[in-house]
C-alpha cells in the first residue's frame, strides 16, 4: 500500500509526506532542525504527532505518488514556512 500522510505537531505546523511501503512505523522524514527550533528543550521532553492518511492506493505508481504529494502540499499549504515543514516545492508568498 502507497500513502500520502499528514503529520501534525504540537504547535499545529503540518508535514506532508508519502510512504511507498504502507508501514504503520513511518512518521516521514521532516527537516529535524526545523522542527527543534519550534520548541523548548522542555517542549521536546514529551510530546504527541498525529498522523493521517490522506490517500491510500496498491495501484499507483511512484511517479503518480510524487506528484499526489506535491498536491496535497500545495493544497494544505505545508510549505509555508508559518503553516508547514515541507521544503518543497518552494513557497511564493
Amino acid at each position: 500500500m502507497k500513502w500520502i500522510y499528514k503529520i501534525t505537531y504540537p504547535n499545529v505546523k503540518i508535514y506532508i509526506g508519502k510512504d511507498l511501503t504502507g508501514s504503520i512505523n513511518y512518521f516521514g522524514s521532516a527537516n529535524n532542525s526545523l522542527i527543534k527550533k519550534d520548541f523548548t528543550p522542555e517542549q521536546s521532553r514529551n510530546f504527541e504527532i498525529k498522523r493521517e492518511i490522506l490517500f491510500e492506493s496498491e495501484i499507483a505508481s511512484d511517479s503518480e505518488i510524487n506528484q499526489k504529494e506535491i498536491e496535497f502540499i500545495k493544497k494544505f499549504g505545508s510549505n509555508n514556512p508559518l503553516i508547514g515543514y515541507n521544503q518543497w516545492p518552494k513557497f511564493k508568498p
